[in-house]
């Protein structure tokens, strides 16, 4: 299988690349628009703030070919929320993938640390993306920035409110958590991925 991750400036590929490793796949890192045309699935991982990444994004006309991809799509942590529609974080314009605005957490007691960091559950989980995954299964979490439950909303989490773990809409999927950091349910989660029919 031709995996391709899109190559921008956000940090954390490098684990993503090692996750797909353990799974027997070697993935290519890329920019280049006829590379990913050719890839059969693609992830666009990455932390770090959402202007900057979506600068870099249009720098290289990545945000153009990303919105034309045809085969599956995962975007991970700021790939899901730069999939979105806007983001309070730089009060940028992004992908419109999602129907949805990314918001910053709002704590409303002390308890309430942001970023967000560490392992919280999953449920009301949706697609083959989570086949095999039990309800309340724990993955991996560091974020600021939410996207509200929405229609594209396939598994929620809760943190100071319930919000959109993971998305999907088309070809396009996406997880707040990071599965590559999520020890052996992350690792079922990109297999999943990775053996998604194209029309699911």
């Amino acid at each position: 299988m031709n995996v391709a991750i899109i190559k921008y400036n956000a940090g954390n590929i490098h684990s993503v690349v090692n996750s797909l490793r353990r799974l027997g796949v070697e993935p290519l890192l890329t920019d280049n628009a006829e590379e990913l045309a050719r890839a059969d699935r693609i992830l666009l991982p990455g932390q770090g703030e959402a202007g900057c990444a979506m600068g870099c994004l249009r720098e290289h006309g990545l945000d153009m070919v990303i919105c034309d991809l045809k085969q599956p799509v995962l975007g991970i942590c700021i790939g899901q929320q730069l999939l979105c529609r806007h983001s309070e974080e730089g009060d940028v314009d992004c992908l419109g993938i999602f129907d949805a605005e990314v918001k910053h957490f709002s704590p409303s007691r002390h308890e309430d640390k942001v970023p967000a960091m560490g392992w919280n559950s999953l449920y009301d989980m949706k697609t083959p993306l989570f086949e095999g995954i039990d309800e309340n299964e724990y993955v991996y979490f560091v974020h600021s920035y939410y996207v509200p439950l929405c229609s594209d909303t396939i598994a929620v989490a809760d943190y100071i409110q319930p919000y959109s773990a993971a998305m999907n809409v088309r070809n396009f999927y996406a997880t707040q958590f990071h599965p590559e950091k999520s020890g052996d349910t992350g690792s079922r989660i990109l297999q999943n991925f990775l053996d998604m029919d194209a029309n699911d």
